[in-house]
C-alpha cells in the first residue's frame, strides 16, 4: 500500500499525462479531413469591435450536408469580417455570401495534403509522448526526492516509479491509438 505523499505525486503526474492527451484530441478535431466539420472553426478569429474573438461566439456554426459549413452571424454586420477571418485562417477553402450567412464549401481533399495531414497528426502525437515522458520523468524524480527526505521508503518508490510507468505506457498507448484513428479518417475517400 501506497503512502499518501506518493499516491498524491502519482495523482499528479496522471493528471498532467490526461491534459496532455486531451489536448492532443482537440487538436486533431481541428484537421480538415475532406468532411464539413464545424470544429474547424474553432481556432479563427474575428475581429469584434476591435477584439479578436473566436468564430463560434459571434455566429452559430453548422452542417446542413457533408461538404458544407454554413455560419449565421449574430450581427449582419460581421459577415465580411467572418469571411475576411476564414480566408486570413487558410484552411484550404473559399468562403461566399449570401447577405445573410455564409457558406464554405469543403473541397476533398488531395493526395499531398493528406499525407501533409497525416505527418503534422504524427508530429503532434510525437509531442504528447514527450509530455507525457517527461510527466514520468518529473514524477520519477519526485518520488526520489521524496525518499532521499525520508518522507517515502525504498519499496514505497520503486513501486510508486512501478505505477508512474504504468501510466505512462497507458498514455502512450491512447496516444497511438488516437493517432492511428485520425490517420484511418484523413485517408478514407
Amino acid at each position: 500500500m501506497l503512502p499518501d505523499n506518493a499516491k498524491e505525486i502519482i495523482k499528479h503526474v496522471e493528471e498532467k499525462m490526461q491534459g496532455a492527451v486531451m489536448f492532443l484530441e482537440e487538436d486533431l478535431k481541428n484537421y480538415r479531413v475532406g468532411k464539413a466539420n464545424p470544429s474547424i472553426l474553432n481556432g479563427v478569429m474575428v475581429d469584434y469591435y476591435g477584439a479578436p474573438t473566436p468564430l463560434p461566439q459571434v455566429a452559430s456554426v453548422s452542417t446542413p450536408d457533408a461538404v458544407t459549413i454554413l455560419i449565421q452571424p449574430w450581427e449582419k454586420s460581421m459577415i465580411a469580417k467572418i469571411e475576411k477571418a476564414i480566408l486570413d485562417a487558410n484552411l484550404g477553402f473559399t468562403p461566399s455570401n449570401n447577405g445573410e450567412s455564409v457558406r464554405c464549401n469543403i473541397p476533398p481533399l488531395t493526395e499531398d495534403r493528406r499525407k501533409e495531414l497525416i505527418k503534422k497528426a504524427h508530429a503532434a502525437g510525437e509531442n504528447t509522448k514527450i509530455v507525457v515522458r517527461n510527466s514520468r520523468r518529473d514524477g520519477v524524480d519526485q518520488l526520489k526526492k521524496a525518499q532521499k527526505n525520508d518522507a517515502l521508503n525504498e519499496d514505497a518508490q520503486k513501486e510508486g516509479e512501478d505505477e508512474i510507468q504504468k501510466l505512462t505506457d497507458k498514455f502512450v498507448k491512447k496516444v497511438d491509438e488516437l493517432i492511428v484513428a485520425k490517420e484511418k479518417d484523413i485517408m478514407t475517400v
